[in-house]
């Protein structure tokens, strides 16, 4: 199975972007499965519905989200009402929305998708996401309830990262981190047979602080006085994700590579 995911969506500049090349990538990659973080899609904070339903429109089969998934309170009304929405699985009980989701491809296999939060520099500092991992995984083992599993790791610490995709390698098909919006150069294929990637980048402008105009992210360096609200950039955006091939016979991956398509970024295309 070929499963590609795409990092967090930021602003309208990344959106659309997303928007405008999933269709083709996803065709050029032979994609059976997409997975789009859309976290700071609404403005560089959150994501509306209006959002969520054009990223599937555009190609994405389950968006995934983070530590701004409730930033556009309208999210509340709305996140229990589509399984193909999720924010982070060990926020505490009773919170809208779902962790994880069970997904066909056009062919009929089954995927698993979760999404989980780390807690080193994290806030808010949310459930074990050890053991919110260990009680998904245990619900739908691969190989039996799920034919591959992809896990969106929405984190600050590349140590809490690493760590997470060891506990959990042999056990998923890909463990993917998000939140840092700097692609990594890590991508590979741990020793139990799970694909791994600490950051997959975002969806934005790389001129920029982290997809947010440079301007008041730095004048909050030099002066510590906020100026006014941080805006996302607007620039052309680099579409950054990876590609993910698994054994369909056990789900674990084959080969895992990094994409970047797009704005200030040298391109680099999977060739698995």
């Amino acid at each position: 199975m070929r499963i590609l995911f795409l990092g967090d969506m930021v602003g309208k500049t990344g959106r659309e972007a997303v928007y405008n090349r999933l269709p083709k990538i996803r065709d050029r990659l032979s994609v059976d499965l997409a997975i789009v973080n859309g976290e700071n899609a609404a403005s560089g904070f959150g994501i509306t519905r209006k959002i969520y339903q054009a990223t599937l429109d555009a190609g994405a089969d389950v968006v995934t989200t983070g530590n701004h998934v409730f930033d556009q309170k309208e999210v509340l009304n709305w996140a229990s009402e589509e399984d193909r929405f999720l924010r982070p699985a060990n926020w505490p009980g009773g919170v809208p929305g779902r962790g994880s989701t069970m997904v066909e491809t056009n062919d009929g296999r089954r995927v698993l998708v979760a999404n989980i939060m780390g807690r080193v520099f994290m806030h808010p500092e949310l459930d074990d996401p050890f053991k919110a991992a260990e009680d998904i995984l245990a619900a739908a083992p691969m190989g039996d309830v799920v034919d591959a599993i992809v896990i969106d790791f929405h984190a600050e610490a590349t140590s809490e990262k690493q760590c997470f995709g060891h506990f959990v390698d042999g056990r998923a098909s890909l463990v993917v981190g998000t939140h840092t919006h700097i692609p990594t150069a890590d991508h590979q294929v741990l020793v139990g047979g799970t694909g791994y990637l600490s950051d997959a980048g975002m969806c934005g402008d790389y001129d920029s602080s982290l997809g947010m105009d440079k301007e008041e992210p730095l004048n909050r360096f030099l002066t510590k006085v906020p100026k006014g609200r941080m805006e996302p950039a607007s620039g052309e955006a680099t579409v950054c994700g990876v590609l993910v091939v698994t054994d369909d016979s056990t789900g674990l991956a084959t080969g895992v590579e990094p994409l970047r398509v797009g704005g200030r970024l040298a391109e680099v295309w999977p060739t698995i």
